[in-house]
């Protein structure tokens, strides 16, 4: 007898390694939620089907790492923005190189197409943003205004106003294509990461390092919504009729609305650092990264709660049984431009611009666009993206949705019946006291239907049937394990084979005890110095038990805290830096340039004027004793720059912080 099963709410779809080098960005496809666009420190930009092993396309042209790529509404282009501050689009159709455009001076973070014209924004370090005129290969405007990199960008869905969010902590909102800036927000406390449109109404979403999303009527320009989760949202995704706003963070996606604000749902995913999330036939697709593996999970949404109707809601993370009644929104809605066979243009003239954005194609870019596409699997390119020959009578099929696995799925098997009396004798069966279960997991059935942007590729394999060993037996074997071994071995082969496996599972415990015990014993030793109140001792105490990870731990918690940096704490942190910076453990480096990074950005400015102050008049020890603090730190950063100036050449997941802070430290050559 079959035990109930239940659907699962979420599921992982599949994992791919998408390229030799690390993933540095990828991008769903929103219009049909089935494609996927890989960014590597390889150069190069791979496109795949969501549920197929295999890439489709391999896009080269880029001579430097990809930071930023994004689909087309109509999924038939794709354009790719590189560390080098130069942005290329393809066309999928016919799997070539349709323009390069250049004049970024720094890395790319964002991109994003306009819904209706052939234009494209893009957002860098340089603290620009460019509008560009894809058909005439040039630079229409560049909007200013930001301080710091502009981590992403957004066309209203009217195509109307461009919305931008960047690491100094504020929001603007532009109209296109003139560019003048309508508002800015500034409530955000740290860098703003995503920001999204609402579908309908003028409303806009925005996520920040500061773990909370915020929502701003953009009719009335002020906060309409904040709702703060656990972790930062790291993508943002309106539901498609508007009710509610997904938000992907580590591993739980959450489900807010607004006016007055709630969380309606938490669902525990497990998706790690989720990058994007799609929605198709009430499911929703996410897709994160590490290293050079990307993953896909599937989300049921008609298992998630979206709505103040629903029997549950949660506040603050935790459900209360009242309901919540949604506010009745009476916010303007966007006004649809009349669909025509001309595309949208912008007016413009050719001197538009800064000079240089503008400029006729070189021969290297020419050569460049008449490349084509490494394809590396025919079929379902030319199934996805080339055209039809035919027009067909019957409209395309929708894509169906992914399968739901269950949660359980067991079987129950019961001993045969007892034969009669009067049967011929057989051979004894033993008695079978208790049920028997067996339980499977349960696989999604792999009939797929795949739908993406005008045409349907569909793969189809039959249900695999269970293999059915023939019998000569008049009656069922035996289901005791004693039976099945062969006799006076299966005994002691089960125990060795036990042993074994405790002794590799003992393998190394008693070194890594060893080794846990001595830092617990450490940092015991640094906490009783931290509650005396004397940092710069504790730290002393740390830096001489020579145990990186010790350093690490407490650089860890001091970054969080600028406070309690003072001009002998970088003396004392200074010399250990070199060794954290050329570590061959990411977490080290990591804490490493945070804390030069901190120490650059608020030390810099004293050690700069004290070194280049005149002389004072008399005796000023004080003084003397700072100057000489800083001397001492000018001395250990300018060893440090070597270093920094070594990694910036490499071509890694830390290079572009290394040439941050080699940009910072360019002011020691004074």
């Amino acid at each position: 007898m079959a035990m109930c099963n239940v659907k699962k709410i979420s599921w992982k779809l599949q994992d791919v390694v998408a390229h030799p080098s690390n993933v540095s960005s990828l991008v769903l496809g929103k219009s049909s939620s089935r494609l996927l666009a890989t960014g590597g420190e390889d150069c190069n930009v791979n496109i795949w089907a969501v549920n197929k092993p295999n890439c489709i396309m391999k896009l080269t042209g880029h001579s430097s790492p990809v930071e930023c790529v994004q689909f087309s509404n109509s999924e038939e282009q794709v354009v790719a923005g590189s560390k080098s501050g130069s942005l290329r689009v393809w066309d999928l159709e016919t799997a070539k190189i349709f323009r390069t455009l250049t004049g970024h001076k720094a890395n790319i973070c964002s991109v994003d197409f306009h819904p209706f014209g052939e234009y494209l924004a893009s957002g860098s370090m340089d603290t620009n943003i460019k509008l560009w005129d894809v058909r005439r290969k040039g630079c229409v405007f560049r909007y200013k205004g930001h301080t710091q990199a502009v981590r992403c960008l957004a066309f209203s869905p009217d195509g109307k106003w461009l919305a931008s969010a960047s690491d100094d902590r504020t929001v603007k909102a532009r109209t296109d294509p003139s560019g003048k800036m309508i508002t800015e927000f500034t409530a955000h406390t740290s860098a703003v990461s995503v920001i999204q449109f609402h579908p309908n109404e003028y409303l806009l979403a925005s996520g920040s390092a500061d773990r909370t999303i915020k929502l701003w009527d953009l009719e009335k320009f002020k906060m309409v919504g904040s709702s703060e989760g656990e972790t930062s949202g790291r993508c943002v995704l309106f539901s498609p009729d508007g009710s509610c706003l997904f938000s992907g963070s580590d591993d739980t996606l959450r489900v807010y609305g607004w006016e007055p604000d709630c969380c309606f749902d938490v669902v525990n995913v497990g998706w790690g650092k989720v990058v994007d999330i799609a929605i198709c036939n009430s499911q929703m697709i996410g897709a994160s990264c590490s290293q050079m593996s990307v993953s896909l999970y599937v989300v049921d949404l008609d298992q998630v709660k979206r709505s103040g109707a629903a029997q549950e809601q949660i506040l603050g993370g935790k459900p209360t049984t009242a309901p919540i009644p949604i506010g009745v929104s009476l916010r303007r809605n966007y006004e649809r431009p009349t669909t025509s066979c001309s595309r949208q243009k912008i007016k413009q003239n050719s001197d538009r611009g800064v000079a240089g954005d503008r400029r006729s194609p070189s021969s290297e870019d020419e050569r460049k666009e008449e490349s084509k596409a490494e394809i590396t699997n025919p079929d379902d390119y030319v199934e996805i993206f080339q055209p039809r020959k035919a027009i067909s009578r019957t409209p395309p099929k929708r894509s169906e949705p992914f399968p739901s696995p269950l949660v359980d799925e067991s079987i129950q098997v019961k001993p045969p019946a007892a034969k009669s009396a009067t049967s011929p004798e057989q051979p004894k069966v033993p008695d079978v006291s208790s049920t028997v279960v067996i339980t499977a997991e349960s696989q999604p059935v792999s009939v797929t239907t795949t739908s993406v942007s005008r045409h349907v590729i569909t793969t189809s394999k039959d249900k695999p049937s269970l293999a059915v060993s023939p019998s000569t037996h008049a009656q069922p074997l035996s289901l005791i394990i004693g039976d099945i071994l062969q006799p006076g071995r299966g005994r002691e082969s089960s125990v060795a084979a036990d042993e074994e496996a405790l002794v590799q599972i003992r393998k190394g415990h008693g070194t890594m005890l060893v080794m846990l015990t001595s830092r617990h014993k450490n940092l015991d030793t640094v906490r009783s110095f931290w509650a005396g109140g004397d940092i710069k001792i504790s730290l002393d105490s740390a830096m001489s038990m020579n145990d990186m990870s010790i350093v690490v731990d407490i650089l860890n918690m001091i970054n969080l805290k600028p406070s309690l940096w003072k001009l002998d704490t970088c003396m004392c942190i200074l010399p250990q830096l070199e060794e954290l910076l050329q570590s061959k453990y990411e977490s080290y480096v990591q804490t490493g340039c945070m804390s030069l990074k901190l120490i650059l950005k608020r030390f810099w400015p004293i050690i700069s004027d004290s070194l280049t102050a005149p002389p004072s008049v008399g005796v000023d020890i004080t003084r003397e004793e700072r100057l000489q603090k800083c001397k001492t730190c000018y001395k250990q950063l300018k060893n440090l720059s070597n270093v920094v100036k070594k990694r910036a050449e490499q071509v890694g997941r830390y290079g572009s912080t290394f040439k941050e802070l080699q940009l910072l430290m360019a002011p020691l050559d004074f």
